[in-house]
């Protein structure tokens, strides 16, 4: 019961940043913004099917690989906004 009560907290968490980040999309219009508050909330949106999965195992493949798109989106966020600044 409390694993499911801090995967709970820890999806809310995820959501919460991923909601700051798309205020200031909102303020900025920078994409670098969108792609964090895109990443956050596809990670909290990952850490609630956890939650109503019969028999949840860390050890699955599809969570590695939703974590692994949220990190390169996270990566080409940072990488296209140094690119951009170089210029």
């Amino acid at each position: 019961m409390i694993n499911g009560f801090l995967l709970g907290v820890i999806a809310t968490e995820f959501m919460i940043s991923g909601v700051f980040f798309l205020r200031f999309w909102r303020v900025t219009k920078d994409r670098f913004f969108l792609a964090f508050a895109a990443s956050f909330l596809v990670e909290g949106l990952n850490r609630c099917a956890f939650l109503l999965v019969d028999k949840p195992s860390e050890g699955s493949p599809w969570i590695y690989l939703v974590r692994l798109f949220t990190f390169l989106m996270i990566l080409l966020a940072i990488l296209r906004k140094n690119y951009r600044s170089s210029r």
